[in-house]
């Protein structure tokens, strides 16, 4: 029976289990997943938090992380600024990247969820308003939810992919994984 886990991955960490490039060691996965053979299905940037899932199901793998099954996956962003709905309109159309146009996304303004802190915390300005805002996408480019934002004039502070398919981090703080027998 393959092997599925949902991971948390913190602010920081690298979507892998190793870390041969830098000249200083970065956390990876082998600092929190100690479990032999399993795989990320799909990569997680660094400086974004959140649903990772790691699999020793190569099919499973592919059909998450390969873009041609356009999986959805769920992300809460802190933006920087008040963006309206008129300016989330142009998300919901798609936008075009300087690798092409985007899918149209599912995006609304959300309430500050509720979440664990951050290390180090998002930088906060008094004179720059910040939102929330849930974004479904069904692709997976490069910090592709990081330049839609930058691209409609609302950087992104923060970013918290909460959800991937069915599979979702309720109940799993950051760090902390579990296995799951979930199919998609």
């Amino acid at each position: 029976m393959a092997r599925t886990i949902l991971f948390n991955k913190p602010f920081d960490v690298l979507s892998q289990f190793t870390d041969a490039r830098s000249p200083t060691p970065r956390a990876t996965l082998s600092d929190y997943i100690d479990v032999p053979n399993v795989y990320p299905a799909g990569r997680l940037d660094r400086d974004s938090e959140g649903l990772l899932i790691l699999t020793d199901d190569g099919k499973l793998q592919a059909q998450i992380s390969n873009p041609r099954h356009k999986m959805r996956k769920v992300y809460l962003a802190q933006v920087e600024g008040d963006p309206s709905d008129d300016d989330l309109a142009a998300l919901r159309s798609g936008v075009t990247l300087k690798d092409g146009p985007t899918l149209p996304a599912e995006v609304a303004r959300i309430d500050s969820p509720v979440l664990w802190e951050r290390t180090p915390p998002v930088r906060y300005r008094k004179s720059v308003p910040d939102a929330w805002i849930r974004l479904v996408i069904h692709e997976g480019r490069n910090r592709q939810v990081r330049r839609m934002t930058a691209h409609i004039g609302f950087p992104t502070l923060r970013l918290v992919r909460w959800q991937i398919g069915h599979w979702t981090l309720d109940e799993l703080a950051s760090g902390k994984w579990r296995d799951t027998t979930d199919t998609p």
